[in-house]
């Protein structure tokens, strides 16, 4: 159950590394009115719609080990090409989206006049933010952040092409059941896998359900 555990660490570790950069660009695309909402909201919504080996190609592009990028982050102790970081790297990027989407349909959901009072009030757009924003729309943040996880444990096509398949370091459970698939007798093997799997990716939806439910409960949108 070796790629139980890398899946759950790349999942976990992909959605901690980009919740605060989830929350800040879903903010921005929500309450601010500076230019560029519509180029960086198309920027975001890419690898939902790309297929993801050409999103692991870019990125295999972008942090190559003949690359000024990724000579500079092996040479901090970073690698990322076929690294545990690029799988950590390809989850947080393809995750990326449905994060962003949430946390947003959470910002979304509070009454923007409770940030015009706070505001009115002489605290600044950053004060509001941590005071009347974050504190009402964190169940929600989390709930994105259960999607997120969910999506990373089911990541392959970018995966395979940046991190590669290193037994032990970046075979998570998609990969591992690939390869199986083409092993004699793996289709019995991988069926405690595919069971894990689906019991992790149905915690994460539950729990995600569970949180958005009671986050709008808090907010009085249900009765």
């Amino acid at each position: 159950m070796e790629s139980v555990t890398i899946s759950i660490t790349v999942g976990a570790a992909a959605t901690l590394l980009t919740f605060p950069a989830a929350v800040a660009v879903a903010w921005y695309l929500e309450r601010s009115r500076l230019p560029g909402r519509s180029l960086l909201q198309t920027i975001v919504w890419l690898p939902l719609v790309l297929p993801p080996v050409v999103t692991g190609y870019l990125l295999l592009k972008a942090f190559s080990p003949r690359g000024a990028l990724g000579q500079a982050l092996a040479g901090l102790g970073m690698p990322v090409a076929f690294h545990w970081l690029g799988a950590v790297l390809a989850a947080a990027v393809t995750g990326f989206p449905l994060f962003v989407m949430m946390i947003a349909l959470a910002i979304k959901a509070i009454d923007p006049r409770l940030e015009i009072v706070s505001q009115s009030l002489g605290r600044s757009p950053w004060q509001t933010f941590w005071r009347v924003t974050l504190p009402l729309a964190w169940p929600g943040m989390l709930a994105g952040a259960a999607i997120a996880f969910a999506r990373g444990l089911g990541e392959f096509g970018a995966t395979i092409v940046l991190a590669g398949r290193i037994p032990g370091e970046t075979e998570t459970i998609p990969l591992r059941i690939h390869a199986e698939l083409d092993a004699p007798g793996g289709e019995q093997r991988i069926l405690a896998l595919v069971g894990v799997s689906i019991v992790l990716c149905v915690l994460a939806v539950v729990s995600s359900r569970v949180l958005d439910g009671w986050y709008r409960r808090r907010l009085e949108l249900e009765r």
